[in-house]
């Protein structure tokens, strides 16, 4: 359960000091535990993506296969995973990974949940966007590494079924969460997946999240480990 508890920990980290640095004095230093990380300023971050015109041609979902038995030997698929490592209070795990009780903080609606059916798995950067922006030429291979990555804790993120749905496939442009002090993180955390995964962005999408980092969020600090 080390890689479970390492993936929380980056997760609360996270969630606390790297994304949303409050002033100077505050050393920007990678979670305890994780592999080094490519470390900058989200506006520094956003200049280091790609711009290319996304395309959707022979998209589908099942291009990426997701839910996978996860990287740890323990019964439990990827979605289950990422739920352990991110409840506030754990769950009583059963047979076959059957999951109960527990409580999750939905960091983009600032809803606490104790329902883990009642929760989606989000892929920070959607599988369609990530189609779009340059997936489309990888091998199923990696494609399903994309979808079930938990090497990195920005990757994937428990969140009410409600916010991931109102999301969908959209990117910054066109979707933010509602929470305004939730903003500036998942500006962070979206930037760290494409640079991690070396996915491009198109022309309005680098431009509203120009406007974040030279804004409300120009203080923010991004890590980002490239995938292998």
């Amino acid at each position: 359960m080390i890689k479970n508890f390492l993936r929380g920990f980056g997760a609360l980290s996270l969630a606390i000091v790297p994304l949303i640095v409050s002033s100077p004095a505050q050393a920007a230093q990678a979670p305890q535990g994780l592999r080094a990380a490519e470390v900058t300023t989200l506006a520094d971050a956003v200049g280091l993506v790609t711009v290319e015109d996304e395309n959707r041609t022979g998209y589908t979902r099942s291009s990426f296969r997701h839910w996978n038995s996860g990287d740890l030997a323990d019964g439990c698929n990827t979605r289950n995973e990422v739920l352990l490592a991110e409840a506030t209070t754990a769950p009583a795990v059963a047979a076959g990974c059957k999951l109960t009780g527990g409580v999750w903080l939905s960091y983009y609606d600032g809803q606490e949940v104790s329902d883990p059916g009642a929760l989606d798995i989000d892929h920070m950067v959607p599988l369609a966007e990530a189609w779009d922006s340059g997936a489309s030429a990888w091998t199923a291979a990696r494609r399903e590494a994309y979808a079930n990555d938990q090497g990195a804790a920005t990757s994937l993120v428990a969140v009410t079924a409600r916010t991931n749905r109102q999301k969908s496939d959209q990117d910054p442009a066109e979707w933010l969460p509602p929470a305004p002090e939730a903003q500036c993180r998942y500006v962070g955390e979206w930037v760290s997946t494409k640079l991690r995964w070396q996915l491009a962005a198109d022309t309005a999408e680098l431009e509203a999240l120009k406007v974040f980092a030279e804004g409300p969020c120009e203080d923010s600090i991004v890590f980002y480990t490239p995938a292998s």
